[in-house]
């Protein structure tokens, strides 16, 4: 099947799983500690006004951002459900001390994932655009005057808190998995866009990478807000915060259209070199998955193409 007969799908890791967006359904797929495959399916419901609003570039962008957060945080939240309940079940079995040990160690992780994955596009992109803008001003805010200069300072102020941040959360095990089924959820993607069967070692044959993801959204919202905030005048910290959050939909609309176009240059030779910076990102975002992990992608892909087949709707 060549690509231009396809859909176009994407996904999400979450919690010993993936979920994938199709059509007409949403699905989730996620392991148990008893090796079973459990899924989480959501029908899509369509609504005409904001169907007219995903067609208005730019602002299908911001459309697309919050449709996305919206039915993320539900499907982690039947990951997390699920996680918990097989940590529970582990608990039956060890004694009182141990017990409290895990038990803190299994709601540390759990509290950790949910404020990566469903605070991340509101207080988390909030921080992300006013500490470093905050930084670079208290440092050379009196340096000196050029509007451009200090953008581009701030830009990489930016891209070192995101780099650090990343970098730190995947040092934890649970971070580590997700970031696993982060590479799970690419490979399948790209076995199907390439019109290979989804068989484990055909899907593990694949790069982890992919230009659609949106670890490279967050690189484009970086240099794309470069080059927005350059066209707007401040003169005090507080204006300068200010302009930031007030310009935030505008840059992440700028940004959506950004990497929608890199993803339709990505086999034009000379020209896919605009979609490296996101890439480069993915190499901390993502992790080789194991076979299993990419089986429970698989699943849950195929049973989302199930779905979509069936014209299964709300």
């Amino acid at each position: 099947m060549s690509q231009s007969t396809q859909n176009i799908y994407g996904g999400q890791a979450v919690i010993e799983g993936v979920m994938f967006a199709g059509r007409n359904a949403n699905v989730t797929a996620v392991r148990r500690k008893n090796n079973e495959i459990k899924f989480y399916e959501v029908p899509r419901k369509t609504t005409p006004w904001i169907q007219k609003l995903k067609k208005i570039p730019v602002l299908r962008g911001i459309v697309a951002i919050l449709e996305s957060s919206a039915k993320g945080s539900q499907h982690l939240n039947f990951s997390m459900e699920s996680y918990a309940e097989d940590e529970l079940e582990e608990e039956k079995d060890i004694d009182a001390p141990a017990k409290e040990e895990k038990k803190g160690w299994s709601l540390s992780m759990i509290v950790g994932v949910a404020v990566a994955g469903i605070l991340s596009f509101v207080a988390g992109k909030l921080i992300f655009t006013v500490v470093p803008a905050l930084i670079e001003q208290l440092i050379f805010g009196h340096a000196f005057k050029n509007i451009i200069v200090h953008n581009l300072i701030e830009g990489v102020i930016k891209i070192l808190f995101l780099l650090s941040y990343l970098y730190m959360i995947s040092l934890t095990p649970l971070i580590k998995r997700l970031f696993q089924y982060h590479g799970a959820e690419h490979k399948v993607i790209s076995a199907y866009e390439a019109g290979a069967e989804l068989t484990i070692s055909n899907v593990q044959r694949f790069t982890r990478l992919h230009y659609r993801c949106g670890s490279s959204f967050i690189v484009f919202s970086v240099l794309v807000g470069i080059v927005v905030y350059s066209f707007f005048h401040w003169d005090s910290l507080w204006e300068r915060v200010y302009l930031r959050v007030l310009l935030l939909p505008v840059v992440l609309g700028f940004s959506y259209e950004a990497l929608r176009f890199t993803n339709a240059l990505r086999d034009l030779p000379v020209l896919r070199f605009l979609g490296y910076p996101g890439l480069w990102l993915q190499k901390l975002t993502t992790k080789e998955p194991t076979d299993e992990q990419v089986a429970v992608s698989i699943a849950s892909f195929n049973r989302m193409l199930e779905l979509d087949r069936q014209g299964v709707r709300s």
